[in-house]
Formats: structure tokens, C-alpha cells, sequence
């Protein structure tokens, strides 16, 4: 097995590897010649195609150099016009079921629904995986004020609540949760004109550069709320909670799984809950995914491997599928692309350099088979919440689980990401393009559109994490209790009502307030 870290590489050497593809691409990937690059962002913006061209999950959609004209992407902002170019790479291939681009996303029609670039110059102080929003990274290393919040309402009429606070962070430091309402920031009052007050939600809630914060409203428990609050580095976890709760002879174990975050990170982390889940002797689960976006498929593995009943075995988990080119070993372009270890050197075996293409991308290959984790042996029913925002590795848990037990989803339909990819760095930046397709032990996938959930349910924000009164959390804990689901838990058309739906404005404006990473990062190359 060859493991690298996402993150990590020497802009010069990899700049020297860029200029070793643009001599060789010809040969490799049979394109035409184009003339020299004039500059090194148009030796990136080949780069960046040429690699498409091979590992791209539906590389055989692309056309040729000619048609496609890379260099047209080399931008004075060059990350906008590789970003851009990302996007145009992602239009060609057209989902059979949607007739729409597999990339395709209603909330973002100009963006990648999966395929980004992350500027590794742009990593905060403490991040590994580098980001422009403020949240958590994939080590669980914050810097932020450690909140997110969503907007119900209307433009014109909306209130501010907390979704979810990051452990250790300062928000939870000065005793801030879900729930709590907010009213102004920096005193100005907000809440009456969405469109005017997008910047200030934004700079103070979103931008990876805040600083310091004064926030006013109502805690979930009606008292005043009156906290500044000082961006700082932290280390968080990925679990945000956990309990057990009783019902007669019966135990339900439940806790909040924010992100799927490094080995380091996570692992004990979960080993922990799933140990206090057995000695409390916890016979069903609800698993809350709700804003988790994915991260890294290892510890969706894992995860996995907790939840599932000791009858599992050692038979086929998942699969993953890459392109045929990279199933045959013909990717030649992989070949140019060194594997660094941890402090930016280049790996060797037996005196020879090892590339990407030394890994086996086989569906051999890339079968991965349970192995039985933790003392939880023997759950009979697990219940997963989701969201528009569960995606990826959450998909891929759901997805390699349903086959071996009892697996109910509630709340909204999810994200849609089944597909995944590792890390490909051309300069100075890593690109993550859809590179291979998840399926489970009985070959399905393909949820491009979403997981639809078995009972709808309102993500009620009024509520902290574990209260019963949540509509989420009340219909899985009366499906499991009571062993179906009522009439009420199948509509949440008069919860909406009641309660207020979303901000509509961050649709229908394409104005993207979020903090979550979606993706599936493949960190195991074998």
C-alpha cells in the first residue's frame, strides 16, 4: 500500500514535473502538439487537461486539445480561470437519468457539484486541507470562531440560528449551542433585508479572514445572549455529541458525526462512543449526518465497520471504480506525478521512484472488505439523519451498510456524491477531480441526485442536538421505539409551515453561504 499526505509537496519539483509532461504529453496521452507555454500558468492550465484527459472519471467524454483550448483558461487571477477551466471540463459529460452534466448543481448552476482546486498557499495557520470558508479541517484543526448558522425566513423577515458548534472551539468555549437565536452583530440588528446584509453574514459567519465577533440575541433556553467572540486556533472533534437514551428494556444510542476527519482525528474518537454505546448495552442507533459533507473514505471504513452486526464477515464492503483507462494501468500521465513522503521527499522502493501510476487502480484492486470493529457486535437497527449537506463519505456509509442490516434514513434527501478522488498537485496547487465511483457489496451507486429519505423530517434549529422535541431526531426515535413510521413523520409540509422554511434567497440568488467540505478523498493509494 502507498499512503502520501494531502497537503504536502515541493512547488519546485513539481513545477519541473509539469515541464516534463508538457514534453511528453504527446506520447502519452496521443493529443496534438501545441506550441510552447509562454508561461507557467499556461504550462498549468495544460497540465490540468492532460490530467483530465486520464483519471477523469469520464475522461472519455472530453475531446481533444484542439477543441477544448486549455490556454484560454490562463487568467491574470489564475486560480479563477483554473477554476474555471475545472468547470468546463465538468460539462461534458451528461447524466442519462437528468440529461444534465454528472456535475450539475441547482444551487451553484456555475460551479463543480464535485471537481475543485485548492491553492495550498491558502491554508490557515494550522490547516492541512486548505480553504477559503472558515470551518474545521480534515485533522480537525480550526481557526475560526467555531459556529455555523442557517437563515429561516423570508428576504425581507428571517431570523439567524446556530446549527452547530465546534467542539473546543471559542464559540463553545463561551458556552454557545445550537439553537441559541442571533439577533445582532457588532450591533447592527439583522434579520430584515437578506439581500443588504449578505456581506455582513458573510464576512462574520463564513469568511475564513474573521476576527472578532459581538453577537446578541436569545440562548435556546430564552436567556439573553450578549458574547464577543475572538477567532483562535483549536483542535476540534469530529463528534459532537453523544447519549443513550432508554425505553423500557430497550437502549438507543445516538451522537452527531460532524466530518470524517483523519485517523488521528477521528478514530478514537469513535472508538470511544461505540465502547460507552456497548457497556450501556445499546441494541439500536441513530446516526446524525446532517451537515456532514464527507472527508476521508478510511474512516468512512471505519465507521462502518462499527456499525455493522459481526454477521457481515469478511465479505466485499465497497467497491471503488475508476475510469478504464486507470483499471488497465494505461494511465501514462500518472507516471510523471512522484509520490512524496511527509516531508517532501520523493519515494522510493528498491532503488526505484515511485509514482501514481505504481498504484493499482484494478476493481480488484479497490475491493474493500469488512472487518468487524468495536465491541458493539450485535445492532439490530440503525437510523441515519440527513440533509441536503450529507454527502460523500456520509453517503458511502449509508450505501455500504444497507445490505447488512436494518438502515432507515429521515429528514431531507442528501447531497448526492458517490463518486470520490485523491489529491493530484500540478504547481502549486492540489486538484481534486471525480476520479473513481463507489458501490456497494451488491454493485449499487449511482445516487448522483440524492439518498431519499425513508421519512421526511424538518431540520428544526430551535433545538440542541439530542433534545427529542427536534422533528429529525423525534421521527427516528419513534421509528425505532414504535417500529414504523407515522403518518405524521411521512409530510414535513405543515412543519415547514409552522416553523418557517429556509431562506429561499440562497437559492434563488446562487449566493453560497456554507462552511461544510463535500468530498470523498481517497488517501490509501495501493
Amino acid at each position: 500500500m502507498i499512503s502520501h499526505k494531502v497537503g504536502q509537496a515541493s512547488p519546485t519539483l513539481l513545477l519541473l514535473v509539469l515541464f516534463s509532461l508538457f514534453l511528453s504529453c504527446k506520447k502519452d496521452v496521443q493529443e496534438p502538439s501545441p506550441e510552447p507555454a509562454s508561461s507557467r500558468t499556461e504550462l498549468t492550465a495544460d497540465s490540468i487537461f492532460y490530467f483530465a484527459k486520464e483519471v477523469y472519471l469520464w475522461n472519455e467524454s472530453l475531446p481533444n486539445y484542439n477543441t477544448f483550448k486549455p490556454r484560454q483558461y490562463a487568467e491574470a487571477d489564475e486560480e479563477s480561470g483554473f477554476e474555471r477551466e475545472l468547470f468546463a471540463i465538468s460539462r461534458y459529460a451528461i447524466n442519462p437519468v437528468t440529461g444534465k452534466p454528472y456535475e450539475y448543481s441547482a444551487s451553484e448552476e456555475n460551479g463543480t457539484k464535485y471537481s475543485y482546486i485548492s491553492n495550498t498557499k491558502d491554508a490557515n495557520p494550522v490547516a492541512v486541507l486548505a480553504s477559503r470558508r472558515s470551518a474545521v479541517d480534515l485533522e480537525g484543526n480550526g481557526y475560526d470562531l467555531g459556529l455555523s448558522v442557517g437563515f429561516y425566513g423570508s428576504d425581507d423577515n428571517y431570523k439567524i440560528y446556530v446549527l452547530e458548534v465546534s467542539p473546543n472551539s471559542p464559540a463553545a468555549k463561551k458556552g454557545m449551542s445550537r439553537g441559541d437565536l442571533i439577533k445582532t452583530v457588532n450591533g447592527r440588528s439583522l434579520g430584515t433585508n437578506f439581500d443588504s446584509e449578505y456581506t455582513i453574514l458573510d464576512d462574520t459567519f463564513f469568511s475564513s479572514t474573521v476576527s472578532r465577533a459581538v453577537l446578541t440575541g436569545a440562548k435556546n433556553d430564552g436567556t439573553p445572549l450578549n458574547i464577543t467572540l475572538e477567532r483562535s486556533s483549536y483542535r476540534s472533534s469530529p463528534v459532537n455529541m453523544d447519549t443513550v437514551y432508554t425505553v423500557g428494556a430497550k437502549k438507543i444510542g445516538y451522537f452527531v458525526f460532524s466530518e470524517f476527519s483523519t485517523k488521528s482525528n477521528s478514530e478514537a474518537a469513535l472508538n470511544d462512543v461505540f465502547s460507552d454505546f456497548a457497556s450501556a448495552g445499546v441494541t439500536d442507533l441513530i446516526v446524525d449526518l446532517r451537515y456532514n459533507g464527507g472527508g476521508y473514505v478510511s474512516t468512512a471504513e471505519h465507521l462502518t465497520n462499527l456499525i455493522a452486526p459481526s454477521s457481515v464477515g469478511t465479505g466485499t464492503m465497497f467497491t471503488e471504480r475508476f475510469n478504464t483507462l486507470m483499471q488497465n494501468g494505461k494511465a501514462e500521465i500518472l507516471k510523471k506525478l512522484p509520490l512524496l513522503d511527509d516531508n517532501d521527499k520523493i519515494q522510493y522502493s528498491n532503488g526505484k521512484m515511485l509514482t501514481y501510476a505504481d498504484a493499482d487502480y484494478s476493481l480488484n484492486g479497490n475491493t474493500y472488505k469488512f472487518a468487524k470493529k468495536g465491541p458493539l457486535r450485535n445492532l439490530s437497527n440503525v437510523v441515519f439523519i440527513t440533509t441536503d449537506g450529507t454527502a460523500s463519505a456520509s453517503e458511502l456509509v449509508i450505501n455500504n451498510l444497507k445490505p447488512h442490516m436494518n438502515v432507515k434514513t429521515v429528514g431531507e434527501k442528501s447531497y448526492g456524491k458517490p463518486v470520490g478522488f485523491f489529491p493530484l498537485r500540478i504547481d502549486k496547487y492540489d486538484v481534486y477531480m471525480s476520479m473513481f465511483e463507489s458501490r456497494n457489496s451488491e454493485g449499487k451507486g449511482e445516487y448522483y441526485e440524492g439518498i431519499d429519505p425513508n421519512a421526511e423530517a424538518f431540520d428544526d434549529p430551535r433545538y440542541a442536538f439530542g433534545d427529542l422535541r427536534e422533528e429529525c431526531l423525534s421521527v427516528a426515535y419513534s421509528y425505532l421505539t414504535q417500529g414504523s413510521f407515522s403518518a405524521r413523520s411521512n409530510t414535513i409540509a405543515a412543519s415547514s409551515a409552522s416553523r418557517g422554511a429556509k431562506l429561499r434567497a440562497l437559492q434563488s440568488s446562487r449566493k453560497t453561504l456554507s462552511r461544510s467540505f463535500k468530498g470523498m478523498i481517497e488517501d490509501r493509494i495501493r
